[in-house]
């Protein structure tokens, strides 16, 4: 009887013992959930396309500084061509600066006001981008249609109208986000790139086009003025050299890279502006938006850093290679 009661006492002991809270092993289980959970809250996941942007407006904006800077100290670039190269090298630059700007504010400072302001900078920088690209086939044409006269007053004061015009168009397409045109109110209204709406990114792209399209008739009048002064000359030396051949088709394939390159870069985006719907994955606008940024890349190549005399100031700059006060006589478009 004492052995029964004894093994009784024993197992109430043990029961009580596993059901009291003061085990440990619970308090070890909820520390280890509390540690996973918290662990959890503290990820930070960033899309790598919006790096892959950030990335891409960093060398933009690096390469688009130096030429603003040698265009700004160099007192013999200021003939309208090198102007208007500014004016697209200030554009990119702004475009570059506000990829960053981007980057930072949407995983650091989440608002919907400032998201408005980045994207309408951007709106404006790429569209003065693009403006600029336009002036320059102009100047281009200009110079080879008005040859005799280009160096005179009448044709600075026509950059300086395509300048207010570029900058003035592209200012006010950027404040149209900010000043209200936008579906921060109505999402249903909303585009591929929010925060604007369907009707604003319509316009945007309508615009590309009809620039894409002006370019596109006067580089076909520039390759057909480019040819016939060259059949001219070959007609006073009484034969078409092959120097007269290799000149007359490398201007042509440039223009042929520099219009095939714009188009390249814009094209894929703008087209997806007007068959896009806000419903579709946004590994497409990023998949189209990249190669857009690409062309602020590509720019200060073809038009800046090709050119002699940028080339020269370069050297001036970084090298001392060449005298600060040497003196030379900047060329038109026509002969670049």
């Amino acid at each position: 009887m004492a052995a029964g009661r004894a093994m009784n006492e024993s197992a109430a002991l043990n029961e009580s013992a596993s059901a009291s809270p003061e085990s440990p092993w619970p308090e070890a289980f909820d520390a280890n959930r509390t540690l996973a959970l918290s662990s959890a809250a503290l990820e930070f996941h960033v899309n790598p396309w919006d790096i892959m942007l950030c990335l891409s407006g960093t060398v933009i904006a690096c390469e688009n500084a130096i030429v603003v800077a040698i265009i700004f100290y160099t007192p013999t670039l200021r003939n309208p061509m090198f102007v208007l190269i500014g004016s697209l090298a200030t554009a990119d630059l702004l475009a570059g600066m506000g990829l960053i700007l981007n980057f930072a504010f949407q995983y650091l400072v989440s608002s919907e006001t400032i998201s408005l302001i980045t994207v309408g900078f951007l709106v404006a920088s790429f569209t003065a981008s693009i403006s600029s690209l336009l002036a320059i086939t102009v100047d281009r044409y200009l110079s080879l249609y008005n040859a005799l006269t280009y160096f005179s007053e009448k044709t600075l004061h026509y950059v300086h109208l395509m300048l207010v015009g570029t900058w003035g168009a592209s200012l006010g397409l950027g404040l149209l986000p900010v000043l209200g045109w936008n579906c921060l109110d109505d999402a249903s209204t909303c585009s591929i790139v929010r925060p604007l709406n369907r009707t604003n990114l319509t316009l945007l792209a309508a615009s590309f086009f009809v620039i894409f399209a002006l370019m596109l008739s006067l580089y076909f009048k520039i390759c057909k003025i480019v040819c016939r002064h060259a059949h001219q000359i070959a007609l006073q030396q009484h034969f078409f050299t092959t120097s007269h051949y290799v000149a007359t088709k490398k201007g042509v394939s440039t223009l042929a890279i520099i219009l095939g390159t714009f188009g390249a870069s814009w094209l894929p985006f703008a087209i997806y502006c007007l068959v896009g719907e806000r419903e579709y994955p946004p590994v497409y606008t990023y998949a189209t938006l990249l190669p857009a940024t690409y062309n602020s890349m590509i720019n200060p190549i073809i038009y800046a850093y090709r050119n002699t005399e940028i080339q020269r100031s370069i050297y001036m700059l970084f090298c001392g290679c060449f005298q600060t006060n040497a003196s030379y006589r900047s060329r038109s478009p026509s002969e670049v």
